[in-house]
């Protein structure tokens, strides 16, 4: 948590003003709630990620446009506007192009902000795109992480993958069309050719959802002369570890840990390999015995 939100118990915002966090379709116009219309409607100003597309909208259920621009090129300068705006008493509701604001997508700049200000912050739930897709993946829905879109350098992308490849939840990915095809063939070199489904053109006339292994999927994608609309791919988890006791790793650790002069994180990595566990659990234990060590 930033350490300029309010943590006290005295936390009564005293001004009218409020920003309200307001889903809207992913594609599909009706998949906005009744909710929804009104705060858009009874709100002083909409913030919008494209004002284009949001106008379309507001004008099909025709809600009066009363626009800011918020976006990723602009947040860190309309920010503070914004906030001048939600203290003078203005209601202001904060929208993405598509889906639900903040989730890979402006938002958490202006969220923080209005909480460090004490300014009140309400969601108006609605669609969000990963959501929509795990619900009909048929992959483990108990249990899941969000990644959204990883970085577009080919090696900052590797390790954030190498990081996931223990990672026994079903994995979510957000990814452009233009770059899905090689997204696709570096899941599969890094994590293996797992059970998968792709979720494209969700909720519009054109939907369509591929599953099967990572090398599946690509080859379908392989036929086609191009690839549009935007794309949800979700890729099972790493069910091939049997659960190691935690007893285990300790005693591992500790025989490791008797050896001299030897760095920490080779200690971590030689007993993650030997005993064919993440290094994260390993970590944690070794920080663990460590600090009974030294106390």
């Amino acid at each position: 948590m930033p350490s300029n939100l309010p943590t006290d118990s005295t936390w009564i915002h005293t001004g009218p003003g409020t920003l309200y966090v307001v889903a809207t379709p992913i594609r599909h116009r009706d998949d906005i709630t009744l909710r929804a219309i009104r705060v858009l409607t009874d709100v002083d100003v909409v913030a919008a990620e494209d004002t284009r597309r949001t106008g379309r909208l507001m004008a099909y259920y025709k809600i009066p446009a009363r626009f800011i621009a918020y976006h990723e090129h602009n947040e860190a300068r309309q920010t503070p506007r914004i906030i001048d705006q939600l203290k003078a008493g203005n209601d202001i509701a904060l929208v993405s192009d598509a889906g639900t604001p903040g989730i890979s997508d402006p938002g958490y700049r202006l969220v923080t902000a209005a909480l460090a200000n004490r300014i009140p912050v309400i969601p108006i739930p609605g669609a969000s795109a990963l959501v929509t897709a795990l619900s009909v993946s048929g992959l483990p829905t108990d249990s899941f992480i969000f990644i959204g879109f990883l970085p577009r350098k080919k090696a900052q992308r590797t390790e954030r993958l190498k990081a996931l490849r223990d990672e026994n939840r079903t994995l979510i990915f957000y990814e452009s069309p233009q770059r899905l095809n090689m997204f696709i063939k570096t899941l599969e070199s890094v994590l293996g050719d797992r059970l998968a489904v792709l979720g494209r053109e969700m909720t519009k006339l054109h939907e369509e959802f591929l599953r099967g292994t990572l090398s599946e999927i690509a080859d379908q994608l392989a036929e086609r002369d191009a690839i549009k609309g935007e794309c949800t791919l979700l890729v099972a988890g790493n069910k091939s570890r049997a659960p190691v006791p935690e007893e285990a790793v300790r005693d591992a650790l500790i025989n490791a840990l008797t050896i001299p002069e030897r760095p920490l994180s080779a200690i971590v990595t030689e007993v993650a390999d030997q005993l064919n566990v993440s290094r994260n659990q390993v970590y944690r234990q070794a920080l663990k015995i460590r600090s009974e060590i030294d106390n």
